[in-house]
Formats: C-alpha cells, sequence, structure tokens
C-alpha cells in the first residue's frame, strides 16, 4: 500500500442520496455507486455548507465557510490567494487535474489544478449576481423556473448530456495519460459531473430502465407543513406560484431524475473499470460525493437553496478497501472536511495548513474513531434576502435567519422535518443555546451588510466589463494538436510503445 495513493474524486451536481440505493432507494439503479459503497466509507449524515452549487464548491475546494471567501452564491468571485485542497495536493508533489463543473467565477479557471480537461457548463463572469435590495424580482434569463418540471422527460440530446459525455470521455482519457505518463508523480483527478442536475431529460435508454417501475412520489407534501417564510421566498423566485404542476409532471421529473443517476452511475462504472484495466484501482482511493440535494417536490419545493434534508444532505462515500474496512458513520460532517481529508490523503498533516480550516478530517471517522461533531452552514443567495445559517449536532437541527422565525428539527424522531420544534416550551433552552452559539458564531448584521456590498460591487464590475471589448472569463482547454498522435517530427517507434499500456 502506497503511503501517498492516488485519488479520483467522482462528484455529481444535485444529488439527494435519498435517491440512492445504498442510501435505501429502493427503484433507483446505481449498481457501480452502491459497489462502491458497499466496499467503503459510507457517511450517512454528510451536508453541504451551502445549497447552492458555486457557494458549495468553494467550500468543497478551500475547507472554508462562505462568510470567509465571500462564496455566497453562483457568482462570487474566489480569490486566487485562497489555496484550494488543488493547491495543497500539487505542493505534496501530486500531478492534478479537473475534467468537468467546479464553476469557479473570475479570470483564475485551476485554483490549484495543474491541467483542467474541459471547460465549464456555466458563466464565469458576475452576471448571476442576486440583489438582495429588490427581494421581490425575478430575473427570468438565469433564475430556476419551472420548466424543468413541466419539461421532463426523453431528449436524444441536451445541454446537460452535452457536457457530461465531453467530462466522462476526458476523465478516462486522465487516467489512460496518468497511466502512460513518464511522469510518475501520483495523481489528484476531479471528474466533476452536472448530471442529475435538472432540467429533469434524459435519454431514451435511461428513461426506459424505469419502465413499470413504482416511482414514489413525494412523502411529505406542501398542505402537511405549511410554508416557512422561506419557502415562500423560494416559490417566488422559482416562480412556482404561478406554474401549476400535476402528479404526472412528478412522476415524469422524478422518473428522469432516476435516468441521470443511471447515466452518471454508468460513468462512474466506466471510470472505475478504467482504474481496473490500467492496474490502477488497488492504489486509488475513489471519494464520491455531490455539491448539495435536490428537493424533487418535497414540501412542494424542487431543486436546493434551503437546508430542509432532500437539499442540503449530499451523498459521500470513501473506498479504500486497503485502508479503511467497510462502515457507516452516523456523525454530522461536510464538504469542508474534504480538504484536510485530502491533505492528509496526500501525506501531509491538517493543522500545518496555511490558514485555520473550517472542517477536520474525515480519516479518524473512516479508522472507526468516535467523535461528536457539528456541521455549520450558510446561505447567502437568491431566495433569500438575509443570512440563513443552519447547525446540525447529533440529531438536531437548528436553522435561523434573522428576518425569519428560528426552525428546530429531531431528525431521530422526525426525519420528515414536519414538525417545527421551535415554538415548543419544552424546547426552549435548546433554542436558546443555539441562538447563543449562533450569535457566538456569526456577527449577522456585518455579514449582512457584506452580502449587500459584495452584491454591489460584482453588478457594477459586470456592467462595466461589458461595455466596449469583452474579454470574457470562461477556460478554453488547450491543445496542441501538433503532439498528438504520430507526426513526422517524432519517432514512431517511441510513439507507439510510449503509447500503450501496459507496455
Amino acid at each position: 500500500m502506497n503511503s501517498t495513493p492516488n485519488v479520483l474524486v467522482i462528484m455529481y451536481d444535485q444529488l439527494t442520496p435519498a435517491a440512492l440505493g445504498c442510501y435505501g432507494s429502493r427503484v433507483t439503479q446505481s449498481p457501480h455507486i452502491d459497489r462502491l459503497a458497499a466496499a467503503g466509507v459510507v457517511f450517512d449524515a454528510a451536508y453541504t455548507n451551502s445549497p447552492l452549487c458555486t457557494p458549495a464548491r468553494y467550500c468543497l475546494m478551500t475547507g472554508q465557510l462562505p462568510s470567509s471567501t465571500r462564496g455566497y452564491d453562483n457568482a462570487a468571485y474566489l480569490a486566487s490567494t485562497i489555496p484550494t485542497f488543488a493547491h495543497y495536493a500539487r505542493a505534496a508533489g501530486y500531478r492534478t487535474v479537473l475534467s468537468g463543473k467546479m464553476h469557479f467565477v473570475g479570470p483564475d479557471q485551476l485554483h490549484g489544478f495543474e491541467e483542467r480537461r474541459t471547460t465549464d457548463i456555466y458563466p464565469a463572469d458576475f452576471g448571476w449576481t442576486p440583489d438582495w435590495r429588490r427581494p421581490d424580482q425575478r430575473i427570468d434569463w438565469w433564475y430556476h423556473n419551472m420548466e424543468s418540471v413541466t419539461g421532463a422527460g426523453v431528449a436524444e440530446v441536451t445541454n446537460q448530456l452535452l457536457f457530461d459525455d465531453e467530462v466522462g470521455f476526458h476523465a478516462v482519457r486522465a487516467l489512460h495519460d496518468a497511466a502512460r505518463a513518464d511522469d510518475r508523480r501520483p495523481f489528484l483527478h476531479v471528474a466533476s459531473f452536472t448530471h442529475p442536475h435538472d432540467p429533469y431529460v434524459t435519454r431514451q435508454e435511461y428513461w426506459d430502465r424505469y419502465e413499470g417501475v413504482d416511482i414514489p412520489l413525494p412523502a411529505v407534501s406542501a398542505a402537511d407543513v405549511g410554508a416557512d417564510p422561506h419557502t415562500l421566498r423560494l416559490r417566488a423566485a422559482c416562480d412556482m406560484e404561478r406554474t401549476p404542476i400535476n402528479e404526472t409532471d412528478v412522476r415524469r421529473a422524478r422518473r428522469a431524475y432516476l435516468g441521470n443517476i443511471s447515466y452518471v452511475d454508468d460513468w462512474t462504472g466506466r471510470l472505475l473499470r478504467t482504474l481496473e484495466a490500467l492496474g490502477l484501482a488497488e492504489d486509488t482511493v475513489v471519494i464520491l460525493l455531490a455539491d448539495h440535494g435536490d428537493m424533487l417536490g418535497e414540501r412542494g419545493l424542487w431543486y436546493k437553496m434551503n437546508f430542509f434534508e432532500g437539499s442540503a444532505r449530499i451523498p459521500l462515500v470513501v473506498h479504500a478497501p486497503a485502508r479503511f474496512r467497510a462502515r457507516r458513520v452516523s456523525s454530522p460532517v461536510s464538504l469542508v472536511d474534504v480538504l484536510p481529508t485530502l491533505i492528509e490523503l496526500t501525506g501531509g498533516v491538517a493543522s500545518d495548513a496555511v490558514e485555520p480550516l473550517a472542517g477536520q478530517s474525515l480519516l479518524p471517522l473512516c479508522a472507526g474513531e468516535a467523535e461528536d461533531r457539528t456541521v455549520v452552514g450558510e446561505y447567502a443567495a437568491e431566495g433569500a434576502c438575509a443570512p440563513i445559517v443552519m447547525l446540525r449536532r447529533d440529531a438536531l437541527k437548528f436553522v435561523h435567519c434573522p428576518v425569519d422565525p428560528d426552525q428546530l428539527y429531531d431528525l431521530a424522531t422526525d426525519p420528515g422535518e414536519r414538525v417545527n420544534l421551535a415554538g415548543h416550551p419544552e424546547r426552549a433552552a435548546t433554542v436558546a443555546e443555539f441562538r447563543a452559539e449562533v450569535a457566538q458564531r456569526w456577527d449577522l448584521a456585518r455579514l449582512h451588510e457584506d452580502v449587500l456590498r459584495d452584491q454591489a460591487r460584482r453588478r457594477f464590475v459586470m456592467e462595466a466589463l461589458r461595455s466596449g471589448v469583452h474579454t470574457p472569463w470562461e477556460f478554453t482547454p488547450r491543445r496542441d494538436a501538433s503532439n498528438d498522435y504520430m507526426r513526422n517530427h517524432l519517432d514512431l517507434n517511441v510513439v507507439e510503445r510510449s503509447a500503450r499500456w501496459p507496455r
């Protein structure tokens, strides 16, 4: 067993763990993910730290919360001075490669990755900056709407499928290149797919896999729980109030979502078979995770942007049978724990990080140690009008926003979060303790002001940069075809010998 193993991170977008067989689904066909989970360490209470794509990914990459990086929303700029796990791995002697989505915003589109094999699927500029000064404004050209649900079904080609076909191809190619390279450094590869993120449209072959399957409807309807103020804001932001959704729409959207899980599961299987065929499987740690979940109609909500379980929980699996026996971990963990984990996997010590980290390494939990942990969450993007924070400790989840009533749920007795305990007299002491902890962790008034200023700066800069000659920040993969395959400045014998693996 190599002390500095290869690492393959397979990332999915908007994948709620309840939709996977290894987390209890009886209908989803995800055999490759389930096989990894069966031999790996499965975290049953893993969370995103911010339930939106860019903020979640910044938490993953930096080990920091949005309030530390200003990674507030999907147009948030990540400063090049903030170390990421790619920087730490590269400094430790690793070859760092990204294939797929990371939703970096700004001119730095690498953030420590030595190679990036694809462009991103979403914009790299500030165009998607929300405006909390206009909380009732809907910007239909980039806000979520309900067409993903009403238009759910089958297509051979979509924007998302085009992207993930490219991601999968380049992720496999990156493994081939790593195996054949004269550069013998270990690798840290990230293959980051955009599925099963909406729109809920899948290819016919994946739609057909669920023919005749009784796909469950949401377990908790909007009528079951009523609507808290943030839910009402999200319904307005996503145009749900003006778009009637019927049972057929829900079933079609859920069926296509499961089809797209099977699609990324197929790519997962191909990546695993590639590792095995190249002789790399035994010494490669595989980590499966997602940026956030999807409500899929639970509580009448879709997509993410809230701290309910469907949106905030994520799948997280560490597959390293040579290091850790298969087990399930109940301790709450989150995306900020991944960076310290990767520092230690690649030979470093998390405590030696150049700045304090918000997370802790997962390796003690992988080894079977028992630890009491608290997960911290922050949300400061569209659909909100003030910062929303979350604390998950033991079975309790506390959600606080200065302009909304508190929410407290006991997930042990109420996994569907049907009963908000924050107003129950017998829970008053618990609520007071959580509120005191919130006050100790955050200056929410100051954070609110910083969000407003940061939004204003980015909107101004965006408008200014669109005047005159526009220089885009989107990443364009570099490729020099003059050295691909066989060329006349190369020796054919060397080309054929070096391209073959095993040699």
